[in-house]
């Protein structure tokens, strides 16, 4: 997965509406928008055009206010329903509520360990149980980041759940875990499944 996070004034980046690396087109902020208006960055408002989709971002300063999903990128199409509710529910409010976002995203992390053969209950006990059924040394870790994470958001420690970049970060957990652990297994079992009948027979009489 390619993304990379929008930040004003980068000739590219991740566009917020489409989900496509593209190039941005920058400029000053007119009261209508149209016409041709070149970017200031001393200006506190600017406007951004994706040249993919061809939809407009607005920045205060350095925060991209429009759209509202700021930093998430686009969730993984294979994360459950449930899971990718709440991650869409996070990403509308993490601009204007870090801590809410963070909040929700370690909900959305406990479903989707229960979809992944967890308990759903308790993240640390599903993560034990995930390792257990061969989850990889790398996932475990950042289910342990969104976990540490998440309890803070609710509990405050010392980690900073007031950081849009902690915040951005989660999402793009949360697609590598549903991207190792859904996408590319039933990406290979679409391939295995396409092999000829001869040598799937094959191989079953040699794991036989």
């Amino acid at each position: 997965m390619s993304y990379i996070e929008p930040k004003r004034g980068a000739r590219a980046f991740t566009c917020a509406h489409c989900g496509v690396l593209a190039r941005q087109h920058h400029r000053a902020s007119p009261i209508e928008l149209s016409g041709n208006y070149a970017y200031k960055p001393e200006l506190p408002i600017c406007i951004t055009t994706c040249d993919s989709c061809e939809k407009y971002g607005v920045w205060l300063n350095n925060k991209l206010l429009y759209p509202s999903t700021g930093l998430a990128p686009q969730p993984n199409p294979d994360l459950p329903d449930n899971v990718k509710e709440d991650y869409l529910e996070a990403a509308s409010i993490s601009n204007l509520s870090p801590k809410g976002a963070a909040a929700l995203l370690r909900l959305a992390i406990q479903k989707l360990c229960a979809h992944l053969g967890g308990s759903g209950e308790n993240i640390n006990d599903d993560i034990g149980t995930l390792v257990q059924n061969g989850l990889p040394p790398k996932i475990q870790r950042s289910l342990d980041i969104v976990r540490v994470i998440g309890n803070n958001a609710v509990h405050p420690g010392q980690i900073d759940t007031d950081s849009s970049e902690v915040v951005g970060n989660l999402f793009i957990l949360i697609n590598i875990i549903a991207e190792t652990m859904i996408t590319v297994p039933n990406q290979i079992d679409e391939l295995y499944g396409g092999l000829p009948d001869g040598a799937l027979n094959a191989i079953e009489r040699r794991d036989n």
